[in-house]
Formats: structure tokens, sequence, C-alpha cells
């Protein structure tokens, strides 16, 4: 296998678990409003695939994959079948949503990184649609859930998947191992929001 070839398969298994950990934090907070099974299910499509949608849009890759490969859409209803149906138990393998919330902002934002540069983007312009990769799901989740999205309000949100990106795109100009890269930039971005999310990190607010 070349190393192109190498790359999108990355990128593809990264969009992927990324999706289905994404659709499930979805289908979770829908399930915990209580909304029905097609609103727990387009709850669950919305969160893990707005992100994906939003970048390739941005970066001229059209239709989406997230439209035109049914392995997308086959992991957000899994993610939303599961949750409607195990949800109590789902529940009780984490210690709260934001858990599978940050593994997808850290699978999506490196995914974003990498699949924009592969389309020749500059590593700067990378790096930020890296960022709005992993915080699209996020933002139309808590959209549809008439919540103002936590990347504008807690917890360092943006600011880590910026971090992963930036590891991608450090990888990329010293020519390093995209693999390793990937997987470097992911735990960044997991760690430093988990430590925001449990140590109330946030960025500054305008003085009242």
């Amino acid at each position: 296998m070349d190393v192109s070839a190498a790359i999108k398969t990355l990128v593809l298994i990264l969009d992927l678990v990324g999706t289905f950990v994404f659709a499930l934090s979805g289908a979770l907070a829908g399930a915990k409003h209580r909304l029905d099974f097609f609103g727990i299910m387009v709850l669950s499509f919305a969160a893990g695939n707005f992100g994906g949608i939003t970048r390739d849009l941005l970066i001229g890759a059209v239709p989406p994959a997230a439209i035109t490969d049914w392995r997308y859409l086959a992991v957000s209803i899994l993610a939303g079948v599961l949750t409607f149906f195990w949800h109590p138990a789902i529940e009780r393998l984490r210690s709260a949503v934001l858990v599978f919330d940050a593994a997808g902002l850290a699978l999506f934002a490196v995914a974003g990184t990498q699949k924009a540069l592969a389309f020749g983007l500059n590593p700067a312009m990378a790096a930020l649609l890296g960022m709005l990769t992993g915080i699209g799901g996020g933002m139309m989740r808590d959209v549809l859930l008439t919540e103002i999205p936590a990347v504008l309000r807690a917890e360092i949100y943006a600011l880590a998947a910026l971090a992963g990106a930036t590891v991608v795109v450090i990888g990329q100009l010293l020519l390093l191992p995209s693999a390793i890269m990937a997987i470097i930039g992911a735990v960044l971005c997991f760690a430093i929001r988990m430590l925001a999310i449990r140590r109330s990190w946030n960025l500054p607010a305008p003085p009242d």
C-alpha cells in the first residue's frame, strides 16, 4: 500500500470511529431529553456527521462522504439503535456523556486535518478546518437541543481540537509518520478536553 492510500485508509477509519462516538454522544443526549425514536436517530446522525459534512463542503469534496458512503449512515444508525434500546446500560459504561464527546472531538479533529492536508490546503488552514470538523457535530447536537453550544461557553472545547490538529500539521511539516502523529494529536486533544472538564478550565470571559 502506498503512502497516499494509507493516509486515505487512516482518515476513513478515524472518520468512522469519530462518527460513531459523536453519534453515540448525540443519541445519549437525545435519550436524556426524552426524545422519541425518530428524534434520537436524527440527533445521532446530525451529531455524528455534521462536522465531516462541513469539512468536505469547505474543501470541495462534494458530495460529502457522509452522504455518499453508506458506512457513515450505518454507524450513525447503530449508535442510535443501541442508545434507544439500551441507554441505561450505556450510561453505566461511562462517567459522563462528555467522555464520548471528548473522544469524538479528538478523532474528528485529527481526521479533518489529515483530509484537509491531503486535499492540498496549507498547514494553517488545514489545522483550522480540523478544529471545525471536531467542533461541528457537538455544535449541531447542542443547537438541535436548543442549548448554547459547549464550544461557545465552557471547558476549552475548540482549543483542544486546535491543539490536536496542530500536532498533525507539525507531523506533516516534519515528514513524520502520519498514523503516529494522528494518535498523538488525538490523545493530546482528548487529554486537554477531559482536564478542562474535570478542573473547570475556561478561557477568559469579558468582565462584568
